[in-house]
């Protein structure tokens, strides 16, 4: 099969989603298109060994930077995408790749992260934290969400099958766009993150400080308890505010190596996770290391925690529910069996992603030809 793999943006370094489009190359070894990409984050990595097709957006000021204020642009943009002469067409999309077009000789698998947040179930949130519920900006703001749902629902059939990364994500894609789809759990490397039994005695919590991962709260729950350490890792618009939280058994790192943030997982007692994630590969790569999870009772994390057996949730993201979760997990900290938790984390390996990936869209490219 002649293979496209359609990616919204190429502008970060290596996070979740880039190691799922990395896994997604390994097995189908595809020609890459996408809106925008940075060729010096890009270089070094697995991705340089590509031919990858930017948009009209790589050429306007600042773009690779300032990429999301051409969103208006963006439903154009990935139209004018030309994977015309492409047996078979992969997208991996949280915003607008899974509109890219294709004809009826051509089959078209999408594996969603999410449909658009700020488009449909953040909508009212990204208002508000954007401050655009009053005033010109903010009709106009509300007047293009608009435009962009009813672009999103109109290119759903320009998709034949959908993937979902939880359950939780195929509830969303199943009420914004009315179609089902098969999930697929993300890759994660349990070989990189390997089991570690010996544990210390500190809490770790790592994420990029933006207030949806609820940071913040986290540490503001830890300093109320003097006698536990937390390690912080992560860096953010909130640092300076998480900084003024934080007291004297509360140690932020800033951003930190991958291998710096591995061994900080592999020697917590536990690792601490308050935000509503549609999936959250972190809790699965410190589960890997052998790590309980204390977890937000909500999203993904209800389908990688096993509560009492891997990890222990809390039911509202507040220093008092989380408070008592620790608490609780502290009295029963020895119950819990570190290789039992390595074995639950295995599920979600790699290689165990790479084989359903390839066995599903396998299967549907065959009856795809089939019935041509």
């Amino acid at each position: 099969m002649k293979t496209a793999l359609v990616i919204d943006w190429m502008v970060s370094a290596i996070g979740g989603a880039e190691k799922l489009n990395q896994s997604i190359c390994e097995i189908f070894n595809p020609d890459i298109f996408t809106l925008v990409k940075d060729e010096k984050i890009l270089k070094g990595t697995s991705f340089s060994n590509y031919k990858i097709t930017s948009s009209f957006i790589q050429k306007l000021p600042f773009a690779k930077k300032k990429y999301r204020n051409y969103l208006p642009l963006f439903p154009l943009a990935i139209e004018q995408l030309d994977t015309s002469s492409y047996d078979l067409v992969l997208s991996s999309s949280h915003s607008v790749a899974k509109g890219v077009m294709t004809h009826p000789d051509q089959l078209h698998i999408c594996y969603c992260n999410t449909p658009i947040r700020y488009a449909w179930d953040l909508y009212h949130q990204y208002l508000s934290d954007s401050k655009l519920q009053r005033g010109i900006k903010g009709k106009f703001a509300k007047l293009f969400l608009h435009y962009i749902r009813l672009w999103d629902v109109s290119s759903v059939n320009r998709v034949d099958e959908f993937i979902a990364n939880s359950k939780c994500i195929a509830r969303r894609i199943k009420k914004a766009y009315g179609r089902d789809s098969k999930v697929i759990y993300p890759p994660v490397d349990t070989k990189y993150f390997e089991f570690h039994p010996k544990k210390e005695n500190y809490y770790v919590a790592a994420s990029r400080l933006v207030p949806y991962k609820k940071i913040d709260m986290i540490v503001e729950t830890f300093s109320r308890l003097p006698n536990l350490k937390l390690v912080v890792i992560g860096d953010g618009p909130q640092r300076k505010l998480i900084e003024r939280k934080a007291t004297k058994n509360i140690e932020i790192l800033g951003a930190v190596p991958d291998l710096e943030i591995k061994k900080h997982l592999q020697k917590a007692k536990a690792f601490i996770f308050a935000s509503h994630e549609d999936f959250g590969i972190l809790p699965v790569e410190a589960q890997s290391c052998g790590t309980p999870v204390i977890a937000f009772k909500r999203g993904g994390a209800l389908e990688t925690v096993i509560d009492q057996k891997t990890g222990i949730f809390f039911e509202e993201q507040t220093p008092e529910s989380l408070l008592e979760a620790i608490k609780d997990f502290e009295r029963k900290y020895d119950d819990f069996d570190l290789e039992e938790i390595r074995e639950h984390a295995l599920k979600f390996d790699v290689d165990y992603f790479k084989k359903e990936m390839e066995q599903f869209i396998l299967k549907k490219y065959l009856e795809f030809q089939r019935a041509q």
